[in-house]
């Protein structure tokens, strides 16, 4: 009988270890609107992405759902990566019963393809997007678009609220969970009353 998680961790460390790319925002026009700039995160660097995520008291859900998973041990490989990382509070803002049903054991491949969409398998220093706007691949194979013009910064309609680099690449702080634009429009017609005919 095969382990659905352990083929869903399987296939994340495939994407990982191929020849994914990240794309580069694209530069700046000549006279670019003001640039928003990326607040340091009250991260202190404790070794890798994982090890600081832990060391901070504002991750313990996205520790949890890299665990639950099996992304942590990722999460710990030399990389570079760059990790969008939702706080506690942007996984609270989730309705209940859907971060209930993703932290389940049986749903680890959907927690898996969340997450796979918050991490990108290159370093993306602030550098490269503040001031910028664009597409970034994410190892879900789908893009997240970057507004490094924007102030705040964002990715997606997410507010960057800090960056750190650490030993392996990168952890920007977000104010919420990225969902990806099918996921976002299931979320939005599940959400929605069903209407009489």
């Amino acid at each position: 009988m095969r382990n659905p998680a352990l083929l869903c961790a399987v296939a994340a460390l495939a994407l990982l270890a191929g020849p994914v790319v990240a794309q580069t925002p694209d530069a700046a026009p000549a006279a670019p609107p003001p640039a928003g700039t990326i607040p340091n995160a009250q991260l202190t660097p404790t070794g890798d992405i994982l090890d600081t995520l832990k060391a901070n008291g504002q991750f313990s859900i996205l520790v949890k759902a890299l665990d639950g998973s099996g992304l942590a041990s990722v999460m710990q490989r030399p990389g570079p990566f760059t990790l969008l990382a939702p706080t506690d509070a942007a996984f609270q803002a989730l309705p209940p019963a859907q971060l209930a049903d993703l932290m389940k054991p049986e749903n680890a491949a959907q927690l898996q393809a969340l997450l796979t969409y918050h991490l990108i398998n290159a370093a993306v220093p602030p550098t490269k997007i503040e001031g910028t706007k664009g597409p970034i691949e994410t190892v879900a194979g789908r893009e997240v678009q970057v507004d490094g013009s924007a102030t705040p910064v964002k990715f997606n309609s997410a507010d960057v609220e800090g960056a750190a680099h650490v030993s392996n690449g990168y952890i920007y702080v977000m104010d919420k969970v990225l969902l990806q634009p099918s996921t976002s429009a299931a979320a939005a017609a599940a959400a929605a009353p069903a209407r009489a005919g």
